[in-house]
């Protein structure tokens, strides 16, 4: 894991100095992402820089990479965990990998195999090479995208980075904000790729090969996760759990201390279980998250698994004045905005967990994956509601809707008022809808109009891979995902997912709807199999997901800054109506409505706002 970046002339050489004082600019806008090494590179069309955070290959993993005979360079962030296997093949082809770490094959696979050669990497990577011979830029990202890679393309000067703010230079100009970008942001609180927030950087997607040349961009979809043809047949055990250990043990296989992310929930306790099982000689450590607030606190299961397994647990308190200083640092990192309120948790958790280990194993994925949230049988009942007479439809809907805002966790009375909004709309069209930050009725209310949330129409029969998809290529992929890396590498920890492993996810969408979602039982074939390594109280415990209580924290002791924030005249640059804004504010604080989602989304596009306004006159604090 580490963090790349480059500049290449399309066309004609790098002269003079520019170019490489940019590049070392970039370098050090990623440090934090590698502290264990930069390179810098090229040749005179094309620079490339890299941070290191040493996994594999400790001693002799320095990028970037050329190949002399050829002039290809390559600058890899991630690991590519086949690589054992992909060495072996090169060597029948007599190609020779000098280096010993992971990603020191992917020169020779490209010159191998050409631009096909991503297809055959397994692991979590952002890749980027030059080709001198044909003058061409290759950027790719992993089929799931856990690793992320921006660019720009301005008059024939490409210029690549693994965050947004090693892109922007200060003091430079006006950064010119995509309007209609921010506000997709304000409702699903991500950026989908290719979108970011400003018009002239892009994002490549997940499971994407990207060209870029004299004549243009072309883009490659590699892989995805097509579940809707996959041919369905009944879930073996002993068969997944031959996939879901070899990934496990894949993933593990590091040359430094690695622990877990424990929540005590069914996914990541399934990967502690199945890491126990598979390394029994190692002292492992597992970290999980802890409130003060009953309601949201999951900690003593997590304890009770860890005790469990033996494994030490790490308990990481997480407390309200923690948000400030953490927000507006992680914003000015990325150079981007997250409307996830667990990203400053997420954040706390990996400092603590980067005082003794590189490498954390995570469960992201399980939930997309294998049929996991409520939406899910929600958007099969929320069909038939919408086939109610008018009248009946309007009497449940004046009843929900009269129910008090609570500050407890994920109560009935809230998923009953998402579940009763975009009846009018397909199923694809109301999953988005209820899984937004804030709702096209608010959104009018500031200012902002509403994204078109609608889809085109689905076969029914379609239905859960069609929303299973959907999440993963963009909730999973540029929200959670996002969340995870920009969170994890602001204390220079890998995060790895083991469920997010190519064998895995194809497996998982191979299984028929009612091995995934059957009646009101969710990932009805994960939890069977995790039987085979956990006590049914642990497996078939009620699903509550990582949240944090905002509700309340924005009445006490967050109000003033958050105040301060939604006070901001920046937000008016994105056609927020910040007076509308404040007033939201209030309505939540006499308990009128529970606007915590909306507010905490306003409030992180507001600390962007201010970090966008210091990058435009070179101030230090939007280093």
């Amino acid at each position: 894991m580490c963090g790349i970046c480059g500049v290449v002339a399309l066309e004609g050489t790098i002269k003079g100095d520019l170019i490489p004082q940019q590049v070392n600019k970039m370098v050090d806008a990623l440090m934090h992402r590698g502290p264990d090494d930069t390179g810098i590179d090229g040749d005179q069309s094309a620079l490339f820089g890299m941070t290191r955070l040493a996994i594999r290959g400790l001693n002799d993993g320095k990028q970037p990479i050329i190949d002399h005979a050829s002039g290809v360079m390559m600058a890899c962030n991630g690991e590519i965990d086949n690589h054992l296997e992909l060495r072996e093949w090169l060597l029948e082809r007599g190609r020779t990998v000098e280096q010993s770490t992971d990603v020191a094959v992917i020169p020779a696979m490209y010159l191998e195999l050409g631009d096909a050669f991503v297809e055959r990497l397994k692991g979590a990577f952002a890749i980027a090479i030059w080709d001198p011979r044909e003058k061409k830029l290759l950027l790719a990202r992993d089929r799931a995208g856990e690793r992320p890679l921006f660019y720009s393309n301005n008059d024939g000067i490409v210029a690549f980075a693994s965050l947004i703010a090693a892109l922007v230079s200060p003091g430079s100009h006006e950064l010119n904000i995509s309007t209609n970008a921010v506000h997709n942001y304000l409702q699903s609180g991500f950026f989908v790729a290719p979108e970011s927030p400003f018009k002239d950087i892009q994002k490549v997607s997940p499971g994407e090969v990207l060209t870029i040349d004299g004549t243009g961009i072309k883009r490659k979809r590699y892989w995805c996760w097509n579940a809707v043809k996959t041919t369905k047949k009944p879930g073996s055990l002993d068969a997944f759990d031959e996939v879901f250990r070899e990934s496990v043990r894949r993933q593990s296989e590091v040359d430094v201390d690695f622990g877990l992310f424990l929540s005590g929930g069914l996914d990541s306790s399934l990967i502690t279980a199945v890491t126990r099982s598979i390394r029994p000689e190692k002292t492992l450590k597992a970290y999980s998250l802890r409130f003060t607030e009953a309601s949201y606190d999951e900690g003593h299961f997590a304890e009770q698994v860890a005790y469990t397994l033996g494994v030490e647990f790490i308990p990481v308190w997480v407390r309200p004045e923690d948000f400030p200083p953490t927000i507006a640092k992680l914003v000015r990192q990325v150079g981007e905005p997250l409307a996830d309120p667990a990203w400053v948790p997420s954040a706390l958790l990996a400092r603590r967990a980067a005082q003794d280990v590189r490498v954390a194993l995570v469960g992201e994925g399980a939930d997309e994956l294998f049929g996991g949230y409520p939406t899910y049988f929600g958007a099969g009942l929320a069909g038939y509601y919408a086939r109610l007479p008018d009248p009946i439809r309007a009497l449940i809907r004046r009843a929900v809707e009269s129910w008090p805002a609570s500050d407890k966790k994920v109560t009935i009375p809230f998923l009953l008022k998402r579940f009763i909004q975009g009846d009018e709309l397909d199923y694809l069209g109301r999953h988005s809808l209820w899984t937004s930050c804030i709702s096209p009725a608010i959104l009018n209310r500031l200012g902002v109009t509403p994204p078109l949330i609608s889809r085109p129409s689905h076969l029914k029969v379609e239905m859960l891979d069609r929303l299973q998809q959907h999440d993963l290529e963009t909730s999973l992929a540029e929200g959670l995902l996002t969340k995870a890396d920009r969170a994890s590498m602001k204390s220079a920890l890998e995060l790895r997912a083991p469920f997010l492993d190519q064998e895995v996810m194809e497996f998982a969408a191979s299984l028929p709807d009612k091995e995934r979602i059957h009646r009101l039982q969710t990932k009805v074939f994960l939890k069977r199999y995790a039987l085979r390594y956990l006590p049914t109280e642990i497996v078939h415990r009620k699903k509550r997901g990582l949240s944090v209580p905002l509700s309340s924290w924005l009445r006490e002791p967050l109000y003033e800054w958050a105040k301060s924030r939604l006070s901001s005249p920046l937000l008016d640059r994105a056609g927020v109506n910040r007076n509308v804004a404040l007033v939201l504010l209030q309505e939540h604080l006499q308990r009128k409505a529970d606007h915590a989602r909306s507010i905490w989304t306003l409030i992180v596009l507001s600390e962007w706002l201010e970090w966008v306004s210091e990058v435009e006159v070179g101030s230090p604090n939007a280093l």
